[in-house]
């Protein structure tokens, strides 16, 4: 299987501990395809929310596509996810009823298909950040010390 990241969302993982994660398929135009394929997207405000026994992905920016003239499509309309009834209905609950929030993580092709990788996310705290940061930059000092001790 080829799979090619088209769009990773590194926000999501600073502003939020993120749970479980599901692969979602995702409605699309023609020229929204054509530009996924030439690497114009954004999900660095991008959420997934429920609405109507649906899961749909809002504030995606997808660029206009360069050759789409008058029939190019709206960038940040809201699309469809496309997944599992039981899917949908977990993560409807999970997002309702605890207060998660439904992050996009990544887009990519899938054997020329576009997939978004949800995940189930809490917020964090400035403080949560904070300390994220600093366990981060100790784990990356101790690499170089080790690296340094080998030699």
């Amino acid at each position: 299987m080829a799979v090619k990241i088209v769009s990773f969302n590194r926000k999501a993982y600073h502003d939020y501990d993120i749970g479980e994660t599901v692969e979602a398929g995702i409605v699309l135009t023609g020229t929204e395809i054509k530009s996924i394929r030439g690497g114009g997207v954004n999900l660095r405000d991008a959420y997934a929310h429920p609405e109507g026994g649906e899961l749909w992905l809002f504030n995606a920016h997808i660029a206009p596509y360069q050759g789409g003239n008058r029939y190019n499509h709206e960038p940040k309309r809201r699309r469809k996810l496309l997944l599992h009834r039981s899917q949908i209905d977990e993560l409807s609950g999970e997002v309702m009823r605890k207060g998660f929030t439904l992050v996009p993580l990544r887009l990519y092709l899938k054997n020329g298909i576009a997939k978004v990788e949800l995940g189930l996310a809490r917020g964090r705290k400035l403080y949560d950040k904070r300390q994220a940061i600093a366990l981060r930059d100790a784990e990356r000092e101790m690499e170089r010390a080790l690296k340094q001790a080998r030699r």
